[in-house]
């Protein structure tokens, strides 16, 4: 199954992203081998098993943003879980990618 091979590709490059680092959608698809398939990223992190353990809150959009819909409840998960990890946000609700995106 090509998905599943891919969708295994995303989720161990999102397993080596570093507490209290993120990376884009766009990063995670480039270091999988899946340059311009973003999108496929978000698809595979919305398919992720309960409990995977894997560090899903670290991927967020290429505005520095989280992508779920502010003040949701996914988007409050995602936020403390990256504020835990010392991540902080500005007053527009977004992360600097030049002090917390994970350099490979």
């Amino acid at each position: 199954m090509v998905r599943q091979s891919n969708y295994q590709k995303i989720y161990d490059v999102v397993r080596q992203i570093p507490r209290g680092k993120v990376a884009t959608y766009g990063q995670v698809a480039q270091l999988a081998g899946l340059g311009g398939h973003a999108r496929m990223v978000g698809y595979a992190l919305h398919n992720l098993p309960e409990n995977s353990g894997i560090p899903w809150q670290r991927v967020i959009n290429a505005k520095g943003q989280i992508s779920f819909p502010p003040d949701s409840a996914h988007w409050n998960l995602q936020r403390a879980l990256l504020e835990a990890e010392g991540i902080r946000f500005d007053e527009d609700d977004k992360i600097s990618l030049a002090c917390y995106r994970w350099e490979v």
